[in-house]
């Protein structure tokens, strides 16, 4: 006989991806639990980059700000080899992206998600582990050691694993986990500097020896705090962690920060000695560690009623600032979903859409970070401007996944899959300046129906739809028409609407669909058959 839940969702780890999928849930309404087996946060600035998709995700949880006070910009990249400048790569957008790249230490970005979760009334329990769980057409059944000792049974509708590269999630349910480990090992440090690099910029210093390896490595990355910044490097020989002859079958995943010496500031300053562009002096040293990278991802994002996401999912180099984004925007994708089933307002065959969506993206961002860590991101063959793109995440979408509606308009406007672009110059009457998209949606946790018009108010889509509406009015449209109206033209030059045009965005911010404002349109009706398929669940699962 099953077991009552206890709760929805049970989220095991609680770093970003975990504090971000436990978000994602109770903000649409669904109860969790989220657990850590920490007893604190790390206080280390582990992963620091923050995408402009990431941020957008953020703004419309109401969160953008908090992370704007607290976090610098990253403006480019200067890249030297052999004591030369060869590169100096500028982070440039096109204006019409309401962000741009900055840094953040992670405990930062984690305090940040964690007083946002508290609000919305989730905790995290700390010094909290799971033990093992199995799981049943009903629901999982989980073990847990709780800070006091003691063993606790819950029983809950799903778990979510976002408990990283060792994850216990990803172990018990068998998955796959295929990949490699780079051979070399690395120091990481937070440690302020008197050098004179320019402000928002990270520094990448190599030398390449006469075989055309490189075998000395600086990457800096800026950190809040004057002159601060997060540095790594090659181990030197004395400060290996790395058994020299490891017996075959019994390593672990070597991927993260390592046990052993810690290095000392000495250690960090004579390689920068080496390789900064000029004379620098290090101090305040915050932390610092040795750590191993690997490559691998997972063959499948989940099983029946568990998934995993983020690192538990899929590991890879650090170049370009790839991981925790890409584990935070797979919560973010799982969580809308999730609440939808949960809430008996889509059947299960939904959650199925997360494995055929998020993990392809998992696969191309490890092959494209382990490119970018051998051969450099400088020598990418995208033209800069898709490289920003891509490196921004502007360019994940899913136009080949079981969502994406049919195909309507230009060929090279955004179509279903696509990132819904962000806008502005949108005015009512009552407001004195201009509104973004962003504004519009910001703190809309569902899906919302956008109808672009030069005054009918497509009102027979919006009552099919049952979503929030938004009206977006061309500039021709009669004055007293209600709605925002485009008065800077760039909703239509951004979103190119044949005519008047209707637009679902995504609780995630991809379109969802896209179709003529007409009586006999079918855009909307199909994709909702397509979200809301196989809705059989008992009554007692719909809570």
């Amino acid at each position: 006989m099953a077991h009552a839940h206890t709760t929805d969702v049970l989220i095991a780890g609680a770093g970003p991806v975990g504090l971000s999928a436990a978000a994602g849930l109770r903000r649409r309404g669904v109860a969790c639990r989220l657990i850590d087996r920490l007893p604190a946060r790390l206080p280390y600035a582990k992963a620091v980059g923050v995408q402009p998709r990431t941020l957008e995700l953020w703004d419309r949880m109401g969160l953008a700000r908090t992370v704007l006070e607290a976090a610098v910009p990253m403006r480019g990249q200067l890249i030297h080899v052999n004591g030369r400048q060869v590169a100096r790569m500028d982070l440039e957008l096109p204006p019409e992206v309401p962000y741009g790249f900055a840094a953040l230490p992670q405990y930062e970005t984690e305090r940040i998600l964690e007083e946002y979760v508290a609000g919305l009334g989730t905790a995290v329990e700390r010094g909290t582990e799971l033990l093992g769980f199995t799981q049943d057409a009903d629901g999982v059944t989980a073990r847990l050691r709780t800070a006091s000792g003691a063993t606790e049974e819950v029983r809950a509708g799903h778990l979510i694993g976002c408990d990283g590269a060792h994850s216990a999630v990803r172990k018990g349910l068998g998955l796959g986990f295929e990949g490699g480990a780079f051979a070399e090992e690395y120091m990481l440090a937070d440690v302020e500097t008197d050098w004179d690099l320019p402000y928002g910029y990270g520094l990448r210093s190599s030398h390449t020896a006469d075989d055309g390896s490189t075998d000395d490595l600086l990457v800096c990355i800026p950190l809040p705090g004057t002159g601060r910044y997060r540095m790594s490097m090659l181990v030197p020989p004395g400060l290996s962690t790395r058994p020299e002859n490891p017996a075959p079958g019994t390593a672990e995943v070597a991927h993260g920060l390592e046990g052993g010496r810690t290095p000392q500031l000495s250690d960090i300053q004579a390689v920068v000695d080496r390789l900064a562009p000029g004379p620098a002096t290090l101090s305040t040293m915050r932390w610092s560690s040795v750590f191993r990278i690997s490559h691998r991802i997972v063959d499948r994002y989940g099983e029946g009623r568990v998934f995993v996401a983020g690192d538990a999912a899929h590991i890879h180099p650090p170049t370009g600032a790839q991981g925790m984004n890409t584990g935070i925007q797979d919560a973010c994708n799982l969580a809308w979903k999730l609440a939808l089933v949960v809430r008996g307002e889509a059947g299960p065959a939904l959650l199925t859409t997360y494995d055929a969506e998020r993990r392809p993206v998992g696969e191309e961002v490890v092959g494209r970070t382990v490119r970018h860590a051998t051969q450099g991101m400088e020598n990418d063959a995208d033209d800069p401007q898709t490289l920003m793109l891509r490196e921004a995440q502007l360019l994940v979408g899913y136009r080949d996944g079981p969502l994406a509606g049919a195909p309507y308009g230009p060929s090279d406007a955004p179509q279903p899959g696509d990132r819904a672009p962000d806008c502005g110059g949108l005015t009512v009457p009552v407001a004195a300046y201009p509104l973004r998209l962003l504004d519009v949606l910001r703190e809309h946790p569902g899906h919302v129906l956008v109808l672009y018009t030069e005054g009918s108010t497509g009102a027979g889509a919006a009552d099919a739809a049952g979503m929030h509406t938004v009206t977006v009015l061309g500039r021709d449209a009669p004055a007293d028409s209600p709605g925002y109206r485009d008065a800077a033209g760039e909703f239509a030059r951004l979103y190119r609407p044949d005519g008047p045009t209707g637009f679902v965005i995504r609780p995630d911010g991809q379109l969802g669909a896209r179709f003529p404002l007409s009586a006999t349109s079918r855009a909307v009706p199909d994709y909702l058959d397509a979200l809301f398929a196989a809705t059989d669940q008992c009554p007692s699962d719909r809570n």
